[in-house]
């Protein structure tokens, strides 16, 4: 079977939404995949603000804003289509929203994006809300990517993924866990933007920066990371407490950023520790908009040679649209009736069909 789909991401860096047209083959269960053509679409101000302010919304400006986001993901998607000249190919649209509450421990997640609203925009079939499920059952509903990482990149022992959040995937022969690290990029960019830039490109400023020890030791010392999974973070970890930590450390940026550097991979480390021994000879995979912060990824690769472990980047097209291609499968899976979240990853309990499907098209 072939399968040709859109999946769509925003991640909770904010920069904007990745979307991935995908041929998905699966032949007696073994599936792989072909990226035809992708692309970021830069969230401009008014959008950035929108969908950092969302939270503080009222309720019925909050349900306003999940249907207009709705019918701009929509309007992404045929211009994406327009673009690319995919008239009549695509077959499917995976949308996982923009993810503004995450509260598994009372069972509710949110996602803004009414999958209505883009199957009403596109005429095309729709799954969205693919994290609630599992948050019914008692999950964390994050990560929900690891059954992608299953099904399509089985051939690695350790998948990390650095986005705003950096998150780990452990697949110990063939059994998987998975689970939030730490705050990421959201931090890392917070405080590039304060020097004047977008983003800590290559990782240039840190480089150039020290280490402050205090600060380190006081945010390796955070409750969550003492934690055992399965556990995930919520956007606001990252913008709401562990930012204005360092900020108010006062330090220059240079050392801000090479002390949060350090953080994250002092994390990795231990997350990668806590996942069990990994064997000689195991490989990483890294993906996310972190895996372009050269300076980062030779520091992680540093930290985890002594425990036999290869850091590896691939190619672009993976790095950036990974999260967005699983995204489609998962949409495939929900369309198929076939299990789109791993219980073992998120401690629902069970393994669960997650997805809300809305038909484009008229009957």
């Amino acid at each position: 079977m072939v399968y040709k789909v859109i999946g769509l991401m925003s991640g909770s860096s904010l920069d904007g939404l990745d979307i991935v047209f995908t041929e998905l083959h699966v032949n007696g269960g073994k599936w792989s995949f072909e990226i035809i053509a992708a692309e970021t679409y830069p969230y401009d101000a008014h959008w950035q603000q929108q969908l950092q302010d969302a939270p503080k919304l009222s309720a019925i400006d909050y349900q306003l804003l999940h249907t207009a986001y709705g019918h701009y993901l929509g309007a992404a998607v045929n211009q994406f289509i327009e673009a690319h000249n995919l008239h009549y190919q695509v077959a499917l649209v995976a949308s996982h929203g923009h993810t503004t509450f995450h509260l598994p421990a009372q069972r509710m997640t949110g996602q803004l994006g009414d999958g209505a609203a883009i199957a009403a925009a596109t005429g095309l079939p729709v799954v969205s809300d693919l994290r609630a499920l599992d948050v019914a059952f008692g999950g964390q509903g994050a990560p929900i990517v690891p059954m992608g990482e299953k099904l399509l990149f089985s051939d690695y022992n350790l998948l990390l993924n650095i986005g705003g959040i950096a998150n780990l995937t452990v697949n110990k022969g063939g059994e998987y866990t998975a689970f939030d690290i730490c705050p990421a990029n959201r931090v890392l960019n917070g405080l590039a933007q304060t020097a004047g830039q977008e983003f800590d490109a290559g990782g240039a400023l840190a480089a150039s920066g020290g280490i402050a020890d205090a600060l380190l030791t006081q945010l390796d010392a955070l409750e969550y990371y003492a934690l055992p999974a399965p556990k995930s973070l919520a956007n606001t970890f990252g913008t709401d407490v562990v930012l204005p930590m360092v900020v108010s450390a006062g330090l220059p940026v240079q050392d801000a950023l090479r002390t949060y550097v350090a953080h994250v991979v002092a994390q990795v480390v231990r997350a990668v520790q806590g996942g069990g021994q990994q064997p000689q000879g195991s490989k990483m995979l890294v993906t996310g908009g972190g895996a372009f912060n050269d300076f980062l990824v030779s520091e992680l690769a540093n930290a985890l040679q002594p425990l036999g472990i290869e850091v590896m980047v691939p190619e672009s097209n993976v790095v950036n649209f990974k999260e967005a291609l699983v995204m489609a499968l998962l949409g495939v899976l929900r369309w198929r009736q076939e299990a789109t979240v791993l219980a073992s990853v998120t401690g629902a309990s069970r393994d669960s069909i997650g997805g809300a499907v809305w038909i484009g098209q008229e009957a």
